[in-house]
């Protein structure tokens, strides 16, 4: 918790300044009880109706102060806090954004979700009561014991034995409570998960008739969730009636006691009614304190997975000397890469080595779980090689930073995502200034046109969230559109003609021939159909390259290349 703190010193002043008012806040309260002993001392004791009179305005003009002192208070530390838990979203949000995929698989998504909304809004919670909370418990606890000693030294001696009490019933709830706190987050982290995948899977589940079984995981999570916060509620809920049962015993002890000083008449009836007035407030100051005690240890839950994700340091950042590329534009360079996924006993591609360069069209091949993903997310530097190098424009991808790396590529991945927003938008995104010329242009040669025309405003159509109001094919070419109009040196296609028909597939890739004659073109693909003109066929099987070469050698010379073929084209089409 403390850590975070330090978010908040773009807000020093306006902090100090709820300090200041609750500060004098404090002052008028504990003074209202000396003016009220006054008044039924001196006032109704003597029949003084003008000394009530002036008093008693006095003590309206204190209470006014008060309520506004409050008020700003109130309304400044609410614009402090959630100012303090935009300003944590946006770091939280800027980190992640910085992870590599590792560190996205091992806080999980539905995690990151729950970090960056709920623990945040606790935590922001915990701000607004401490700023308001922060200054006047304290003051009204150690300012009304001062006064009520100043009232009667020995009554106050009432508050030796309550105020350890309190203290001693307010640490064990929060000491129960706190450990509780952590396994509701975690819960809530498993709710959001099973919703998510549900969410995400729905055509799955209801293909599969497996409703009721994702009702009974979602109900089990919910139920999990409930039964631990309906225990920690139970627990933290004690803290009020042991309260309010310590506070009435302490007025009964206080009447009591009192009563006998003012008939030895070592006290005023006014005192006492002030010093019961200073014991309510050290009481309701407590109260406060147990509230916040209430909140801390959730909040404190939710701050430590803050700083988890603030605190962890990505696996993947530039080197401390950038380098640039020389002029071989477009150049990409395997030589002797292994790599293994964190925890996995087999690497995900060993020994691999190959060039590629301007002009040339290099297609990857083989069989599910042979690696081509893998390869292409190693030039992207989405992860690091365990062995060898991969190099781009004859610099090593490690020691190139990773924005104008990632500037020279256009990624058309595997799973073609689109984004709320319209076409436009959405093909912009691989360049922002883009004019609608380019976008156009990009359209045509990713064979787009033919069902953007259709479209009621063409490009200025509203895509749904995900691209779920377009067919898969159409979601890969407008992928396509978007990378094409970038420019970029590099062209990483990852199996992204499979969910195009045959004659589409035919148009396209005849246009992109045409439009990437100059830069270095990458193919991931399943159909010998795609790979079959490539310059170089790169044939990946259990992470090893089995076959490199033309469609003709790699028929002759790689068994692997040639049962792929045969179990998609017929003997005529082969020969």
């Amino acid at each position: 918790m403390i850590q975070l703190l330090k978010f908040l010193r773009p807000y020093t002043n306006t902090v100090v300044a709820v300090l200041a008012l609750l500060f004098f806040q404090s002052l008028g309260e504990l003074y209202l009880p000396t003016l009220m002993a006054d008044i039924v001392d001196k006032g109704i004791v003597n029949g003084d109706t003008r000394y009530i009179i002036s008093i008693g305005g006095l003590m309206l003009l204190v209470a006014a102060l008060g309520t506004s002192c409050s008020i700003g208070a109130a309304f400044l530390s609410s614009k402090t806090a959630t100012a303090f838990s935009r300003d944590l979203r946006g770091k939280v949000f800027s980190r992640v954004e910085s992870y590599s995929l590792h560190e996205f698989d091992k806080i999980g998504t539905a995690s990151l979700i729950t970090r960056t909304t709920n623990d945040i809004n606790q935590v922001q919670q915990v701000m607004i009561m401490g700023l308001r909370m922060m200054v006047s418990a304290p003051m009204m606890c150690i300012g009304g014991i001062i006064m009520a000693v100043s009232k009667d030294a020995k009554l106050s001696l009432i508050f030796v034995v309550v105020i350890p009490v309190l203290a001693v019933l307010i640490f064990s709830v929060a000491r129960k409570g706190l450990p509780l706190f952590k396994v509701m987050q975690g819960k809530l982290d498993k709710l959001n998960l099973v919703l998510r995948e549900n969410l995400i899977g729905i055509r799955v589940v209801r293909a599969f008739n497996r409703i009721d079984h994702e009702k009974k995981r979602f109900n089990d999570a919910n139920r999990d969730l409930t039964d631990n916060a309906i225990r920690v509620n139970k627990i933290m809920a004690a803290i009020m009636p042991m309260m309010m049962l310590v506070m009435n015993f302490t007025t009964i002890a206080i009447i009591w006691f009192g009563s006998i000083r003012i008939d030895n008449g070592n006290m005023q009836v006014g005192d006492m009614m002030a010093f019961i007035q200073y014991a309510m407030q050290i009481m309701f100051s407590l109260i406060m304190v147990s509230m916040m005690f209430v909140m801390i240890p959730r909040a404190s839950a939710s701050a430590i997975r803050i700083n988890e994700v603030l605190d962890m340091v990505p696996e993947i950042e530039d080197a401390d000397e950038i380098k640039e590329g020389n002029d071989k534009k477009g150049y990409v360079a395997f030589e002797h890469v292994t790599f293994y996924y964190p925890g996995a006993e087999q690497p995900a591609l060993q020994d691999i080595t190959f060039q590629a360069g301007p002009g040339e069209v290099t297609a990857i091949i083989g069989g599910t779980g042979s690696g081509k993903s893998t390869l292409i997310n190693l030039i992207t530097r989405f992860y690091d090689v365990n062995d060898g190098s991969i190099r781009v424009d004859d610099v090593d991808v490690r020691e190139i930073s990773q924005e104008s790396l990632r500037a020279k590529i256009g990624l058309i991945p595997q799973k073609a995502v689109l984004f709320t927003g319209t076409i436009a938008e959405n093909i912009r995104y691989g360049k922002e200034n883009a004019s609608d010329e380019e976008i156009r242009h990009a359209a045509e040669t990713a064979q787009a046109m033919d069902f953007i025309a259709t479209m009621k405003d063409g490009f200025e159509s509203v895509l749904a969230q995900g691209g779920k109001n377009v067919s898969g094919g159409q979601k890969q070419r407008l992928a396509i559109a978007r990378a094409l109009i970038r420019k970029p040196e590099i062209y990483i296609f990852d199996d992204s003609f499979s969910a195009l028909d045959f004659k589409t597939d035919a148009k396209l890739r005849a246009a992109l021939k045409r439009e990437t004659k100059d830069a270095t073109v990458l193919i991931v693909a399943q159909r010998v159909s795609t790979v079959m003109d490539a310059d170089r066929i790169i044939v990946l099987d259990e992470g090893e390259i089995v076959g490199m070469g033309k469609h003709r050698e790699l028929l002759n010379t790689c068994k692997v290349y040639r049962e792929i073929v045969t179990s998609q084209l017929s003997e005529e089409e082969i020969a």
